[in-house]
């Protein structure tokens, strides 16, 4: 098993499985937010896939978002918008698959992870699924997850998260939001639920489920430069002397 993570794509009935897994948490780095999104573009143009699940390795995190080693190292503009682009990516490659993404979230999600459980056509979570936005808190915010939180979640509950960065919120509060569709009580019943679900929809109708998929992501076609743009929003403000103190800050209490 590498320890820069990886990702890994299992087919089974009509069913593509996406898992990733980074030591740190499932945290994100550049190399392996490319190749997620890259392994959902592909099971979105294999005919042979009804489905797409996206899931995460480990018991405690389901993706703890951007690497914060990465984010330190950025120097320049160019670099923060290409590290922050790959979140837009993943992202858009979520929107643009033309089938169900079915997203299981076994533990705690933060950041970037917040916004891959938001951009699930139907995500499943267990109690211990809290969710955090904690951008502010180190000197950016969530400028790329945004569309995708707020689209699910609404303003009122994405200003919440935004606003009160430090704070967790429950598996339950997320699904009164709408994040989540289901809570399940483990991880074993999670993943029976979520492949109940898959195998379901492998045998529905993939042109209905196309164009179901169109209709439910109506209004979001700007997200090809929106997101994009959100990127360089923050790749420009973790450039500051204030993020890097906060990062290093957070990185500390982290040991």
């Amino acid at each position: 098993m590498s320890e820069s993570g990886n990702v890994i794509t299992h087919h089974s009935k009509g069913i593509a499985t996406i898992t990733f897994f980074h030591p740190q948490s499932n945290s994100l780095p550049g190399e392996l937010l490319g190749k997620l999104a890259g392994e959902i573009e592909k099971a979105g143009a294999d005919k042979t896939v009804k489905v797409i699940v996206i899931r995460s390795k480990g018991l405690k995190a389901f993706c703890a978002g951007a690497s914060f080693d990465e984010l330190i190292a950025i120097q320049n503009i160019a670099e923060g918008k290409r590290f922050f682009s790959g979140f837009a990516q993943v992202i858009n490659a979520m929107r643009q698959a033309p089938k169900f993404v079915l997203v299981g979230v076994q533990g705690k999600a933060v950041g970037g992870g917040v916004g891959i459980a938001c951009a699930g056509d139907y995500t499943i979570a267990t109690e211990e699924a809290s969710v955090k936005l904690s951008e502010l808190a180190v000197g950016i915010g969530p400028f790329v997850v945004g569309p995708a939180v707020e689209r699910k979640i609404g303003t009122s509950a994405f200003c919440q998260l935004t606003i009160d960065a430090t704070e967790w919120e429950t598996a339950q509060w997320a699904r009164e939001k709408g994040m989540y569709m289901e809570v399940c009580s483990d991880i074993p019943e999670m993943e029976h639920a979520l492949q109940t679900l898959a195998e379901k929809l492998a045998l529905s109708n993939p042109e209905a489920m196309r164009m179901l998929k169109q209709v439910m992501w109506k209004g979001t076609e700007h997200w090809d430069t929106l997101l994009l743009e959100r990127a360089e929003m923050s790749g420009t403000l973790v450039l500051s002397d204030f993020t890097r103190n906060a990062i290093n800050k957070f990185k500390e209490k982290a040991k």
